[in-house]
């Protein structure tokens, strides 16, 4: 074994040689949860896992934590305002304590805009207050060692030429681009899949390795002078960015813009008079597929992102005239003071246990698979793609409306290298579902359930696909995590989680709408409950139990039908204890749920009926479920 052990690190180190890297110095270190990247998934990952108990490590190239939200500058967050769900909804209360207020609306894009370097502050005072969770900065990822189906380590390197191998007992890929997935030979996507393939009807032909344009974000600052103005960039031509807004629009067989100058820069107005660049209309977008290349030829190809933001950026100061307008000197402490990455809208996505497509989305309670009742996080953002400075990409692929929606647990795991979990945006899903999953506040979710699985996987000494997915989703309910993504039950509901539990067996199920930029499902906690509806949610639980329901004729439902209802499953699930009976109920309701206006012939609510149901049932936890949702015996 010690020979074979120097045999790899013989293979690492001329591999490094070949990359013209000169190893001054190499380091060895040991973690549980090893997480490569410390981007918004990463650093959710790692503060997750370390949260948990668990020896963590979060290795990441720049010197900052929080990916887009911080180290890409994309500082103003899309989707999930009013689902309160988890790290997510911990990172703006964070906010919010920053800056005394709770309106961050700053910016018309968005309901929480903030300064990317307040994103980086938070991240690390968290990073910073478990012992058992370690960051490692200015390094970069060059190599993982795969042996038996398992990543044994991964080698990386800083910008001093030092090495550094950590060997781990779980992996989380949460790099920008799904690196680590390409170094482990774990199969992937890359680009758009044709609709044959991915039961879509977005119209893609043919596969294609097309990605979404990306954007070097800039963070810019008024001035009481003009000695920030830029000087003309090579290459420089008004045309490029003509239509980006109604006060430069001269070729009029474009589509015409619908703000004016001022309103598109408040479009990313942040606090303190700074405004974030990413202007996706005739603006600093730029088509760069760097997924395949190496960090040599990335770094190489990422200079014209940056000189389409510094064309931008003169064309804001002189032909839009905002002369006191300048690149803010006080965020990136780069040499030219853009972020320290630019903003990836995709990578590689893993080929993983299960796929998340639009037709799960759209119609997630009529697939064969029932993929919600894994769910782990929740997203509500349309899909959006950006596409638009690539004249390769048909104008008329079809973007579906979808209602809100949860993220399957298999979505993150893979069946070749059972010990890496995805997270970032290298979560299993379409090209096209990629437009929704992939905004910061889904991203911080799905990075909170990963280090949740990984850290289980520890604890329970086994691999993460082997980890139960109503432990991962019990563990996510107690961080106050979402699984449905209900906009009408939030978590200081009476009954958030029983409702949440009830939810993710099918019991009762909720409503999704299509609503502009803010998706919908709703939950009706204060409706009355349907006896139909919940007669058939049974009668798909107990599916293969041999169970006779007695009929309900009323077509609402009172607590003494409920409880002759639950009678035959109560005894399945818990042989020789009594059920409750109505007096029992109504004389106990404040003291076991708090609930006060039962009675015994009113109608229940569905809040009221899911609450009952959990609390006297315990359907979650009395039916495991695989990665495709099926109930297991």
């Amino acid at each position: 074994m010690r020979q074979k052990n120097h045999v790899s690190i013989l293979l690492i180190t001329l591999l490094f040689y070949c990359q013209g890297v000169y190893a001054q110095h190499h380091q060895f270190l040991k973690t549980q949860v090893l997480v490569i990247g410390g981007g918004v998934g990463g650093t959710a990952a790692g503060i997750q896992s370390a949260r948990s108990g668990v020896q963590t490590m979060i290795v990441e190239e720049t010197p900052w934590l929080g990916g887009m939200l911080s180290s890409a500058g994309v500082s103003a967050t899309d989707g999930n305002h009013e689902l309160y769900s988890g790290i997510w909804q911990e990172f703006r209360e964070a906010l919010y304590r920053h800056y005394g207020t709770k309106n961050l609306a700053t910016g018309w894009v968005s309901y929480t805009l903030f300064e990317p370097h307040v994103a980086d502050s938070i991240f690390k005072a968290w990073a910073g207050s478990y012992p058992n969770l370690q960051v490692k900065y200015r390094y970069r990822f060059l190599h993982a060692t795969v042996k038996n189906g398992k990543i044994t380590a991964a080698s990386f390197i800083n910008t001093n030429g030092e090495l550094l191998t950590i060997h781990a007992n779980v992996v989380i890929d949460a790099s920008e681009m799904g690196d680590v997935l390409a170094a482990a030979h774990v199969p992937y996507s890359l680009g758009m899949e044709a609709d044959k393939l991915s039961g879509e009807n977005s119209g893609v032909g043919i596969d294609n390795n097309i990605v979404q344009d990306m954007t070097y974000a800039a963070i810019l600052k008024e001035y009481d002078d003009s000695t920030h103005l830029l000087n003309k960039p090579d290459g420089y031509d008004p045309k490029e960015f003509d239509g980006a807004c109604t006060s430069y629009y001269k070729d009029t067989t474009l589509e015409k813009p619908t703000v004016d100058a001022r309103k598109m820069l408040e479009y990313g107005k942040l606090p303190h008079q700074k405004f974030m660049l990413n202007w996706p209309k005739h603006g600093n977008d730029t088509y760069l597929n760097l997924v395949e290349m190496n960090a040599a030829e990335r770094e190489t190809a990422l200079l014209k992102a940056k000189a389409t933001t510094f064309r931008f950026i003169y064309f804001i100061q002189h032909e839009l005239g905002f002369r006191r307008l300048g690149i803010a000197t006080d965020e990136f402490p780069t040499r030219d003071h853009l972020p320290f990455i630019a903003y990836y809208r995709e990578g590689r996505r893993v080929k993983g246990l299960v796929r998340l497509t639009t037709t799960d989305i759209m119609q997630p309670f009529s697939q064969q698979t029932a993929l919600y009742r894994t769910a782990i996080a929740v997203g509500d953002y349309p899909i959006d793609h950006h596409h638009g400075k690539n004249p390769a990409v048909k104008k008329t692929l079809y973007f579906p409306p979808v209602p809100s929606f949860s993220i399957p647990a298999g979505t993150l795991l893979n069946s070749t290298v059972e010990n890496l979990i995805a997270a970032e945006k290298a979560i299993s899903v379409t090209n096209i579902v990629n437009g929704s999953t992939r905004l910061q506040p889904c991203v911080l979710l799905t990075g909170q359930a990963a280090g949740v699985i990984a850290s289980e996987a520890v604890k329970q000494k086994r691999s993460p696909g082997q980890v139960g997915i109503r432990h991962i989703q019990s563990i996510l309910l107690k961080q106050h995590a979402y699984l449905m993504p209900y906009i009408d039950v939030r978590p200081w509901d009476t009954g958030f989680v029983s409702i949440q539990k009830i939810g993710a067996t099918g019991i009762l199920r909720g409503v999704g709408k299509p609503h502009a930029w803010a998706n919908q499902t709703w939950f009706y906690p204060d409706s009355s409950c349907s006896a139909a509806e919940l007669y058939e949610g049974l009668t798909l639980f107990t599916k293969g139990w041999n169970i006779v329901l007695p009929s309900i004729t009323s077509s609402s439902i009172a607590l003494q039908q409920l409880l002759q209802l639950l009678q035959p499953i109560y005894r399945k699930i818990h042989p020789g204890n009594k059920l409750p009976q109505v007096d029992d109920v109504l004389n106990h309701q404040q003291a076991w749920w708090h609930l006060k206006n039962l009675t015994r012939n009113k109608a229940l609510t569905r809040g009221e009926a899911a609450l009952i149901i959990d609390k006297i049932l315990h359907p979650f936890e009395s039916r495991e479920v695989n990665w495709q949702g099926a109930f297991q015996f």
